[in-house]
């Protein structure tokens, strides 16, 4: 357990009191004796040297980080960690700073400008702390094509106008909005700008000079490698691979290797190689920065001004608000080092790349925005607050100031094969497969080519006009159809119900006859009040000529009977939830199993057919053994998100491992263990408490006396865990962040880590952890709550009893099955 320094605090609660006393075995005692809490809240040294309960009490709210020296007065002060992550960022930054210039046809300096003012502005400014900013490869097609039509001085001044609408966007708190774009074509836009990139660096790794779009560099292609330079080739073909090898080095050798960044150890190696081999190439030239170009009044049409200052604005404005997002996920499935960072503040955060980008078009910079790339390495580094993007600017600014010469060595091939991969990279597979399993490729797709054949601007136009009619022809496709089965007339709609589909709708059930019985089955995730009142009108009118009419699916239970016509207002998904009817509704209970079978086989089995099917081939292959409570409140699928094959699943009453050799007479759950590894090769067992465990209280208020009934002699196998808890000389298992809520959580808790204990000593278990195949995983479920907590590294022969508590997983879109 991770140690901490005893603090100031406020007292338990008295209800917490009395847990704490009923554990103990004797009289409290006074001046610093072992679990007695002294008059400034810390409390005595036990002579094991453990910490005492209020001790570990004052842990779960220890404060993030220790007040600042001084007496109050703030002193900078530059984490170890922040140090490090900056020297990693910058040493990633430096060459594509210089490589997104080459792509972009602006003097070389205007990348080291951004970056430098990316991250100290933004680092300062910005919303996001982790977040580093500059050069990015999303606004390369874009600047190139305004350095092309404007010059580079007015480029600048576009820059510095884009910047200022950024500002504006701020101020009015529109941020958010920018996270509705589509993701289809937020990926799409990247994969074509990452396509159009690499065309044109191509050229430039071949030896030759780029054409004005990507068609063109198309067409110049195969003249292009009918005349190639054996020198840019070979420069370029050695950076690719060191990009492309360095991470796969293997062994101690690969570990210290990957210490260096892959961009910077391909560049290093390529320009290595060029000056030992006497290469004649083109390289870098830094020009001196008394001659370096600011920006001027922009010239040109309006119209063509307004639509660039346009473009920049969005192109960046969204990259650098869904990098943000994406920082705040990275930062939250971060492990080590455990240090809270607040959450991006979107509308900060777009103030801070409007003030950068002000700031570096008035200095001859490139226009900037959130870098992904370089913010998951600052993230993975290990860096812990915003000085480290700060400290990464400042790199850049010395290197810009005083590694001229160096830098003039780089070959321009090797920057421009490092540019060309990043664009490969940007036709993300990740993305691809998300995009897919959404059906928006059509959407992906038709922006991807927009963006290469129009230009960005016109290509997220295009895209945002297919998403829309992607939308529109979605929510218009419902599928109506009426069939006759033994006498029933079944009704089935299966996508969204709105005005559009209330002709078809009233069509189809007009041909229900008079006084049949009718069943309607609604699969669709959104109903209307046109569709509403066209239904409900209908099955007024057909209950009044002596018919029925039954509702059945998502949304039956907005439309069902009237209240003097039905005797339950349970909707259809009801059944697993201890819901209360009336007296009728409870004598039809007797049926509800061949009622849920019934509608298992007529809603899920069709959808469940082929995966079962496929199972009963292959067998079961589940991937862990799930050991839990035999409580009817506990659905191990629901709380797990599993499937058919998933689980292996073993309930009992109170989660309990019996240990090897213990006097029982059900050997049940050691033969499931030994089957689940030993046959069917688990990679992982979980068990699981839950709150409110009826076992859990048995032990704690049953007598110690009196018949040993078979669940008393079962729960023997809890005692173990009982003791645990009521020991001086353990500490409390807890959740992370707070105490126990009584002492049956708290048995709860212990009782996880106790049978924990209990699964390591049996031999099959023992010998997969010996051969590091098998990993163990502690799990408490609140009921009440609905939220799950997971034991902190279970997996480790000293269990950490500490409970963390799962965060939600961003909701995914309800597919439709229309």
């Amino acid at each position: 357990m991770s140690a901490c320094v005893p603090t100031r605090t406020e007292d338990p609660s008295r209800k917490f009191r009395k847990i704490r006393k009923s554990r103990k075995t004797g009289k409290s005692q006074r001046n610093g004796q072992p679990g007695t809490p002294q008059k400034d809240g810390t409390a005595g040294t036990s002579r094991e040297a453990r910490p005492s309960r209020t001790f570990l009490a004052s842990c779960f709210q220890r404060p993030h980080s220790p007040p600042s020296p001084g007496g109050g007065r703030r002193r900078l002060r530059i984490a170890g960690a922040d140090l490090s992550a900056s020297i990693s960022v910058f040493l990633i930054a430096l060459p594509l700073s210089l490589g997104i210039a080459l792509a972009t046809g602006s003097p070389l300096q205007a990348g080291l400008v951004a970056a430098a003012v990316g991250g100290i502005v933004v680092g300062r400014l910005g919303g996001a702390p982790l977040q580093v900013s500059g050069p990015a490869a999303g606004l390369t097609v874009v600047t190139a094509d305004l350095i092309q039509r404007y010059g580079w001085r007015t480029t600048c001044a576009i820059t510095v106008l884009a910047g200022l609408a950024q500002l504006g966007l701020a101020a009015l708190r529109v941020a958010r909005s920018a996270l509705a774009v589509s993701p289809a074509i937020v990926h799409g836009m990247l994969a074509g700008i990452g396509v159009t990139i690499a065309l044109a660096q191509l050229h430039i790794v071949l030896g030759a000079t780029p054409q004005s779009s990507a068609v063109d560099n198309v067409r110049a292609l195969p003249a292009q490698l009918a005349d190639l330079h054996p020198a840019a080739l070979s420069a370029s073909a050695l950076t690719v691979a060191v990009l492309l090898l360095w991470p796969r080095i293997p062994g101690r050798v690969g570990r210290l290797v990957q210490k260096i960044p892959a961009a910077l150890a391909a560049v290093a190696i390529a320009t290595t190689f060029a000056a030992v081999a006497g290469l004649s190439l083109t390289r870098v030239d830094l020009p001196s920065w008394s001659s370096h170009a600011l920006p001027q009044l922009p010239e040109g049409p309006v119209l063509g001004i307004l639509a660039a200052v346009l473009t920049i604005t969005l192109v960046g404005s969204v990259e650098s608000l869904l990098s943000a997002v994406a920082v705040d996920k990275l930062v939250g499935a971060r492990k080590q080092p455990d240090v809270r960072i607040p959450r991006a503040r979107l509308d900060r955060e777009l103030a801070g790349q409007g003030t950068a980008n002000v700031i570096s078009g008035a200095l001859g910079g490139l226009p900037i925005t959130g870098v992904a790339v370089r913010s998951a390495a600052n993230v993975s580094a290990g860096a812990v607050s915003r000085n480290a993007t700060m400290l990464h600017g400042l790199w850049i600014a010395v290197a810009a100031l005083l590694l001229v010469p160096v830098l003039d060595l780089i070959p321009l091939a090797a920057l421009a094969a490092l540019v060309m991969v990043v664009g490969v990279q940007m036709v993300s597979i990740t993305h691809l497969r998300s995009v897919k399993q959404n059906r928006e490729m059509l959407v992906y797709a038709v922006t991807l080519a927009a963006v290469v054949l129009t230009g960005v601007l016109e290509g997220v136009v295009i895209g945002v006009a297919v998403a829309v009619a992607v939308a529109l022809h979605r929510l218009t496709r419902t599928r109506i159809t009426v069939d006759e089965q033994e006498g029933i007339h079944r009704v089935r709609a299966r996508g969204q119900l709105t005005f559009l589909a209330v002709p078809r709708l009233s069509r189809t059930v007009g041909q229900v006859p008079q006084g049949a019985d009718c069943v309607v089955e609604l699969d669709g995730s959104f109903m209307d009040h046109a569709a509403y009142e066209a239904l409900h009108d209908w099955q007024t009118s057909h209950v009044a000529q002596g018919g029925t009419v039954e509702f059945t699916g998502r949304s039956g239970g907005r439309i069902s009977e009237p209240a003097t016509q039905t005797h339950c207002s349970c909707r259809p998904w009801t059944p697993w939830r201890n819901h209360h009817c009336d007296a009728s509704a409870r004598h039809a209970s007797t049926h509800q199993l061949a009622n849920g079978l019934s509608s298992f086989q007529r809603n899920t089995a069709p959808l469940v057919r082929e995966e079962l099917a496929r199972l009963a081939r292959e067998g079961q292959r589940p991937s862990q053994l799930f050991l839990t409570c035999a409580d009817s409140r506990l659905v191990t699928s629901m709380i797990t998100a599993s499937g058919p094959g998933d689980l292996f699943t073993v309930r009992n009453v109170g989660n309990l491992v019996p240990p090897p050799g213990a006097e029982s007479s059900d050997d049940s759950v050691a033969a499931a263990i030994e089957y689940a590894v030993d046959v069917l090769k688990v990679d992982s067992i979980t068990i699981c408490g839950h709150s409110g465990c009826g076992a859990m209280q048995a032990l704690l208020n049953g007598p110690s006396g009196g018949a040993q009934t078979p669940l008393r002699r079962w729960l023997r196998h809890g005692m173990p865990s009982l003791e645990r808890m009521r020991s001086r000389h353990r500490s409390w298992a807890r959740i992370s962040g707070r105490m126990p809520s009584d002492a049956v959580e708290q048995l709860c808790l212990t009782n996880v880590v106790q049978q924990l204990e209990h699964l390591r000593a049996h031999e099959a278990v023992a010998k997969r952890l010996t051969e590091g195949t098998l990993k163990l995983h502690g799990m408490y479920f609140h009921v009440g709550e609905a939220q799950a907590y997971l034991l902190a590294s279970s997996d480790e022969h000293e269990i950490d009893e500490v409970f963390d508590r799962v965060a939600p997983a961003p909701p995914a879109l309800e597919k439709s099955r229309a």
